[in-house]
């Protein structure tokens, strides 16, 4: 089956399922049925080898899944593989956050570049990484070949910046400016708004009485 073929809710569902075998192997376990790999996400068994299945098949009926194979074969269908280049744009403070966070390098991402445009930001650094001029971001981001992009910048100039990111060849950004990106087909465009979380969780709260 084409990777076009693969709905996108069940891609999502794959990094949910590498994270939980990983907690699976430094436990010790060596198998894993779906069952439990779906107790512990809350997800039905079901939906779990459904959403497998579309990519070969990876248990086997009465021991289920072999874990450290399983895991071999979602950081293969997820390219992580290797270890991807990544672009901060804004060095306030989730992007200086962004830049710190020491969990992207074993998940195979390393962050690179960081840019900012406040004059008073230019020229530090921030794990060791040098904070440089956004004016040079699209020639600096062309040169290195970088295709991924975290922006971390004020709603008003997020498009502006998401726009020359994509002309200088990233296909991905992961956005945590509170604004929807306009991008053509063949961008990918995750939003982290915890506002937007924060409001579909309240959606649920009981009020509580005095």
């Amino acid at each position: 089956m084409g990777r076009t073929a693969i709905p996108d809710i069940v891609v999502s569902r794959l990094p949910l399922y590498l994270r939980a075998i990983n907690r699976m192997e430094e436990e010790g376990l060596e198998y894993i049925s779906s069952h439990e790999l779906g107790a512990r996400l809350g997800i039905s068994a079901a939906q779990i080898r459904k959403d497998l299945s579309q990519f070969g098949e990876f248990g086997k009926q009465g021991t289920g899944y072999h874990i450290p194979f399983l895991k071999k074969q979602l950081i293969r269908i997820l390219k992580v593989d290797r270890v991807w280049d990544v672009a901060v744009i804004g060095a306030g403070d989730v992007g200086s956050a962004l830049a710190r966070y020491q969990g992207f390098r074993e998940h195979g991402f390393r962050v690179v570049m960081l840019f900012d445009s406040d004059p008073a930001k230019i020229g530090h650094t921030i794990n060791d990484i040098e904070v440089q001029d956004v004016a040079q971001m699209e020639a600096r981001i062309t040169e290195a070949g970088i295709q991924i992009a975290m922006l971390a910048v004020p709603a008003p100039v997020a498009q502006e910046i998401a726009d020359k990111l994509i002309a200088a060849g990233v296909r991905a950004i992961l956005n945590y400016a509170p604004v929807n990106l306009a991008v053509r087909e063949g961008i990918r465009v995750e939003h982290i708004d915890p506002v937007i979380h924060l409001q579909h969780m309240t959606y649920y709260l009981m009020p509580r009485e005095d």
